[in-house]
């Protein structure tokens, strides 16, 4: 046999029918691949699995005593046998709970599952006649025979499997391999293995896979969780490396300038997280080397008048800024909400407005083509000191005359490639760039996700700010509790406040918005496929019909979704801003940056189908005022499933960052650094953003000091092709993916 690396095709080791199950069944293509698919757990010789805890049409393999096996016969006769067909049930246990297993046709089972047989049993559990079933379930036997070496270790790896392909099938495929594989190249340094105590690669593989003892995994499993955190980490090391070696102008702050007349005319007191983040950037765009800074912060902390400082800091300075946003309600807003704060600061060189002030231009895909060909011009000219648009933005045709900050707001609605273009419209010189997101995000994450960027965190309110109380109302259960809700709803427009309705369709035939559903946080998904939610779910224009008609009947309610013309969002914004308006029915249209200060209360319906952070975004919309603000999550899940734990998780706290680690802790841990497009599998299996923070900041340091002292990797050659892979790769994309 050729020379079987970790680069080598699975088909050459394993053969051509195992290997095309392994690719199509999971995915996996290498010899790498195949090896970097770890075993979820470990099944000790003997220790049979707790049956009691199986839930319905979840996937499992278990170990398990035969305590009865039968064969019955059941329906009509076959006419060529002669014989009716048999059905053989078989009852294993783990002493204290039984399961059914049941197969059809196959009576030869009952001789091969005789009492007292030890065996592995995958299947999808199924209920029958009210007890747990595995229906022609894959069966392996530990009877010490077949494959004594494998089977007879004390500890039996356990796959992450699928119905095609079942765990010991893939155990086999990895005994293939590492039989044969040679030696490797370890990307860890020896130097960094020395430092933390870590085996090599071949050692942990081997750990992994086949180990004698509990050390031998947690060995290799501590080696191999730091290999991927030092990975992400050399890609994040490497970015922030060549940013700090390309040019910037320097725009330092000016006595006299915009930013100094908005802070004298300000009509409110800036917070001191305010006033502290406001002096690391105003000294990060002094800098000759361009900003790449991450600012999060709580919703209504105040990071819009803090972006406001850095951009006029650069108009002060002969430069220009553009503001990024996702959606065209957003960019409208920040739109109105600069004009307001600047006054006539931002009417520069227009009628009545000041002499020492700049000009602000929107640009979205809507405006009509005389305000867009505005908009260009002065971008082109210079005569729009700030710039704020969507997408639009992005186009070539868009030039700056000297743009040298480019602020983007919602960075996770945004990919890397989308967030350089406009950082290369700076020519020779990169602008500074300002990453915003109302989402806080746990310090590991920040590392793990955002680790090109320096961080910075709003965590304070304004003051006279007031938390949003937050309650779940089981509609389904307390049906009178959603009386009470729109009562409320009521009680508070009579007050002369106003509420936002969000549902998570627009309607019947129109779907639902994109940012709603499937959740973030991925879980009402999988809920929703083992029946753990409602089929069905309110939309935006058939609620506004009913409760126009019923519980809010006399009410001035309008819709809002994001499939309006644009024109008709404006003016549905603008009448609910002006007070005109008592009910916004809407989509997660209204999710960030729209902010009404006499709205007070907000009903989420159907809230099991959002994710965490997107409740907590919502509800952010509410009580921005000096009233207090009241969340409802309206859901029919029922009390005790996974739903409506999340929902009452987030109603019991207002902190932000609380529930962002639950939110993350939620997810499927690949996928928080996003599934590859290119074939390659997501680079986190063992590592855990929230969890692991003592590996995350031990991997960071390392990959600093391995960057600082050999930017090219060229003395670590394992490193270097590691790298080199996730770089190449849409891994290198992952920034997108929080």
């Amino acid at each position: 046999m050729p020379t079987v690396t970790l680069d080598s095709r699975l088909p050459a080791v394993v053969g051509g029918p195992t290997a095309k199950k392994l690719e199509s069944a999971l995915g996996l293509r290498t010899v790498d691949d195949l090896l970097r698919h770890y075993p979820r757990r470990y099944a000790r010789r003997g220790d049979l699995t707790d049956l009691g805890r199986l839930r319905l049409d979840e996937h499992v393999t278990v170990q398990a005593e035969v305590r009865t096996v039968v064969n019955k016969e059941y329906g009509r006769p076959d006419p060529k046998r002669r014989r009716r067909p048999v059905r053989t049930e078989v009852v294993v246990t783990d002493g204290t709970g039984e399961l059914l297993l049941t197969f059809f046709k196959q009576p030869w089972r009952a001789e091969r599952l005789r009492q007292g047989t030890v065996g592995l049993f995958a299947g999808k559990v199924g209920d029958f006649n009210g007890r747990r079933q595995l229906l022609h379930p894959e069966c392996e036997i530990l009877d010490g025979v077949k494959e004594a070496t494998r089977l007879t270790r004390a500890l039996i790896p356990l796959y992450p499997a699928t119905a095609a392909l079942a765990t010991w099938a893939i155990a086999r495929s990895v005994e293939q391999v590492l039989d044969v594989v040679d030696a490797v190249d370890d990307p860890l340094p020896e130097q960094v293995r020395s430092r933390h105590g870590l085996v090599g690669l071949s050692e942990a593989l081997e750990g992994v896979h086949r180990p004698a003892s509990d050390s031998d995994w947690q060995r290799a499993r501590d080696r191999l969780r730091h290999e991927e955190a030092l990975l992400a980490q050399v890609v994040l090391a490497r970015r922030r490396h060549r940013v700090d070696a390309l040019p910037a102008v320097v725009r330092e702050p000016v006595g006299g300038g915009v930013r100094e007349r908005f802070l004298q005319q300000v009509p409110f007191a800036l917070t001191a997280g305010q006033r502290a983040v406001g002096a690391e950037i105003a000294a990060d765009l002094a800098r000759p080397h361009p900003m790449h800074r991450l600012l999060q912060g709580e919703v209504g902390s105040g990071k819009t008048v803090v972006a406001l400082l850095a951009m006029l800091q650069v108009v002060d300075a002969g430069g220009q800024a553009a503001l990024l946003a996702p959606t065209e309600v957003l960019a409208q807003q920040h739109h109105r909400s600069l004009g307001a704060l600047l006054g006539d600061l931002a009417m520069g060189g227009m009628l009545g407005g000041s002499e020492a002030g700049t000009r602000i231009q929107l640009l979205t895909g809507s405006v009509g083509a005389g305000a867009r060909r505005q908009a260009i011009d002065d971008a082109a000219s210079g005569g729009a000191g700030i710039v704020v648009g969507t997408h639009a933005l992005l186009e070539e045709r868009v030039q700056f005359a000297d743009l040298g900050l480019v602020v983007v707001d919602e960075q996770h609605r945004f990919g890397v490639q989308q967030r350089a273009a406009l950082g290369e419209r700076g020519g020779a010189h990169r602008p500074h760039v300002l990453v915003m997101t109302a989402t806080p995000i746990p310090r590991t994450v920040a590392m793990t996700v955002f680790g090109d960027l320096e961080t910075s965190v709003l965590a304070e309110l304004p003051a006279g700010r007031l938390p949003v109380q937050t309650t779940v109302v089981p509609a389904a259960e307390r049906p009178d509790w959603l009386e009470r809700a729109w009562l409320r709803v009521r009680e508070e427009c009579a007050q002369g406040r106003q509420a936002y309705v969000v549902c998570p369709r627009i309607g019947a035939d129109l779907g639902a918005e994109e940012a709603a559903w499937p959740p973030d946080d991925g879980a009402a998904a999988d809920d929703e496929v083992a029946g753990g939610l409602p089929p069905t779910t309110h939309s935006v224009l058939e609620l506004a019909d009913e409760l126009r008609a019923g519980a809010l009947a006399g009410l001035r309610t309008e819709v809002l979704h994001g499939r309006l013309p644009p024109d008709a969002k404006d003016a549905a914004m603008d009448r609910f801003a002006a007070g005109e308006v008592d009910v916004l029915v809407a989509t997660t249209v209204i999710e960030v940056g729209v902010d009404v200060a006499n709205a007070t209360v907000m009903a989420v319906m159907d809230a099991e189908r959002f994710g965490l952070s997107q409740l907590h975004q919502l509800r952010g919309r509410v009580g921005r005022g000096t009233k207090a603000g009241l969340c409802l999550l309206v859901t029919e899940a029922a009390t005790g499933s996974p739903a409506r734990e999340r929902l009452d998780a987030v109603a019991a706290t207002a902190d932000g960052f609380a529930v962002s680690r639950l939110d993350v802790s939620v997810r499927r841990e690949g996928d928080v650094l996003g599934a590859t497009q290119s074939g390659r599998r997501s680079s986190l299996r063992l590592l855990s953003v929230v969890e692991h923070e003592d590996v995350i900041t031990r991997a960071r340091d390392d990959a600093t000091a391995l960057v600082a002292d050999d930017p090219d990797l060229a003395r670590t050659a394992g490193l270097a092709a590691a790298v080199a892979a996730i770089e190449e790769s849409a891994r290198a994309d992952f920034l997108e993916k929080v």
